[in-house]
């Protein structure tokens, strides 16, 4: 018997691995968007789930950016996608807004 010493790699299965648009600290990029995420953390929430035709209530769930993150073959992990919007949800917020309007211009959203 032969054990298993590769796990599969991000892209297996047809998807391709891709990144962020932005970084997370990468406010500078679009200020009205880090605008909107730092005063009304609310609104843009619900505007990244009207982007991914999901419910408003869904807007900052660890759910959403795992959808996201898997959708575009980002790397990432469900506990690192928790933790980031535990400490730094206005920032995550903005990055995946950010990153919805880069690949809309791209189309590729």
């Amino acid at each position: 018997m032969n054990p298993v010493v590769l796990q599969p790699k991000y892209g297996a299965g047809g998807v391709t691995v891709s990144d962020w648009q932005t970084g997370v600290f990468d406010c500078c990029d679009d200020l009205g968007i880090c605008l909107c995420g730092t005063l009304l953390p609310l609104c843009l929430s619900c505007q990244i789930a009207s982007d991914m035709n999901e419910c408003c209530l869904c807007g900052a769930s660890v759910a959403m950016r795992t959808m996201y993150r898997t959708r575009y073959g980002i790397p990432g992990s469900i506990c690192n996608d928790f933790l980031c919007l535990a400490f730094f949800t206005p920032c995550i917020l903005c990055q995946l807004k950010r990153d919805i309007e880069k690949r809309k211009a791209m189309n590729a959203f």
